[in-house]
């Protein structure tokens, strides 16, 4: 029997090209998107794979479509082995200057957004005893980057929401595991990087920052080699709670785990020029 997946974010980058990877394994594909185009030209690619699939265009923001969906799944399907959250956008700017209702905003996409998609399947993996929870986190969940804090802030409640219910969810039989990258060569970043007002104080180490950001983007894994690692996760039979899909966040959490601040402050501050 097919084994069904969802992915939230499914029509670009590291959501897409799992859920083809998986298709071309046998696998049946749900999942949503705000981006109807991609979604339209992932089915047609879906459809060559002869894959079953269930696509709507909807916002992680919207719980009571989440909740139709979800029982739009589980009525075609019966059930459901793998949720992905993958759902995220990422904030740029000196803290000082955030728009907070922006900020905001964020967290509702990132955190509650995540929340509200695993709230909707977890019931039903619970009461099959069976099931397993991918979620989308980032390197910075753990390793803050400067003009980074509002996107960092979401990504440690990931991983803080995420280590906390997995004890909660374990004895049903549901395994947990969370993607830390650190960068993936999508336009992702660049939909994110804002500058500052040129009279700001941060201006010119935010210029900095985003021109050798762009510099490690071109040399960066690729949307497919992050998702035959992811697809390794979720294939798993005992998956471990942090994965990277990458070198630099294999590093830097390496670097996290042993070397004193000063020292991890000065690698950090150096690799990305900004440096007072």
């Amino acid at each position: 029997m097919s084994k069904v997946i969802v992915i939230s974010g499914i029509a670009q980058g590291m959501g897409r090209e799992v859920s083809l990877m998986l298709a071309s394994q046998g696998y049946t594909i749900c999942g949503f998107d705000i981006e109807k185009k991609y979604l339209d030209s992932l089915a047609d690619e879906l459809n060559q794979l002869k894959a079953k699939f269930h696509l709507e265009t909807l916002s992680v923001t919207d719980s009571d479509k989440i909740l139709k969906f979800k029982d739009t799944v589980l009525k075609k399907f019966g059930s459901v082995d793998t949720v992905v959250s993958n759902v995220g956008i990422g904030f740029f700017g000196p803290f000082e200057e955030v728009n907070l209702v922006k900020a905001l905003q964020c967290f509702d996409i990132n955190v509650i957004g995540c929340a509200r998609l695993l709230q909707a399947f977890i019931p039903s993996m619970r009461e099959r005893k069976s099931g397993k929870i991918v979620v989308m986190s980032s390197l910075v969940g753990q390793v803050p980057f400067p003009f980074e804090s509002i996107y960092s802030a979401t990504k440690f409640a990931i991983e803080g929401m995420v280590s906390s219910f997995r004890y909660e969810v374990k004895p049903f039989g549901i395994q947990v595991a969370m993607i830390q990258p650190a960068q993936v060569s999508t336009n992702f970043a660049a939909k994110a990087q804002q500058l500052p007002d040129k009279n700001s104080p941060y201006y010119d180490r935010c210029v900095r920052f985003i021109n050798r950001d762009n510099e490690l983007i071109k040399k960066a894994t690729n949307p497919k080699q992050a998702a035959e690692k992811i697809v390794k996760v979720i294939q798993s039979k005992n998956p471990n709670l942090f994965n990277q899909v990458d070198f630099m966040s294999s590093f830097f959490l390496g670097l996290n785990r042993f070397l004193p601040q000063k020292l991890k402050d000065k690698i950090l501050l150096d690799h990305m020029n900004i440096n007072v």
